[in-house]
């Protein structure tokens, strides 16, 4: 059984050192920043500074609700609704428990992925409102998509892998 405690106290820390860091910058920034870059890392969206962090903050949400809060709904959902490989073995009553607490750690993990590439990207746009003159290699945040797309199917295939194959073992029980 995988334990999600540490993602979810990696994402603590993620959050805490988000709010720290950023909360920094409030100040710095003009009244209007460039919210939207091209993937030249040409601006071609502007927001009001309260509405950029807010939209942050938004971002934090909703990777808490994917994260955290997703996984907490899966024990009240009928197993006929929920799309897992050979879901009615691992959600059957005497698994389920384990069940939902691996999915719990996969979410959470996924949670803390997502909201890092959205730290990386606030933190961009950012630095390129500090430093117009001289912003941020854009190449910069096409690295972190294609870490993410990588974690996506280094998660996904372990999802499939726990989930999909059944041992001979599990088979006669």
């Amino acid at each position: 059984m995988m334990d999600s405690r540490l993602p979810k106290l990696l994402f603590v820390v993620l959050a805490t050192y988000a709010a720290i860091h950023f909360s920094s910058y409030y100040l710095k920034l003009p009244d209007v920043v460039a919210s939207h870059f091209d993937g030249r890392g040409t601006s071609n969206g502007w927001q009001t500074k309260p509405l950029f962090f807010g939209f942050f903050a938004g971002t934090l949400v909703l990777t808490v609700l994917i994260g955290f809060v997703l996984p907490r709904i899966i024990p009240a959902v009928s197993i006929r609704l929920i799309n897992l490989p050979n879901k009615y073995y691992w959600l059957a009553s005497e698994r389920r428990a384990a069940t939902v607490e691996s999915l719990s750690s996969y979410f959470a993990w996924f949670g803390c992925a997502l909201f890092l590439v959205m730290i990386f990207a606030f933190d961009y746009a950012i630095q390129s409102n500090l430093h117009a003159e001289d912003r941020p290699d854009p190449a910069r945040m096409w690295y972190i998509l294609a870490a993410f797309f990588t974690f996506i199917v280094v998660w996904i295939i372990s999802i499939l892998k726990k989930f999909l194959c059944l041992s001979q073992e599990n088979l006669r029980s």
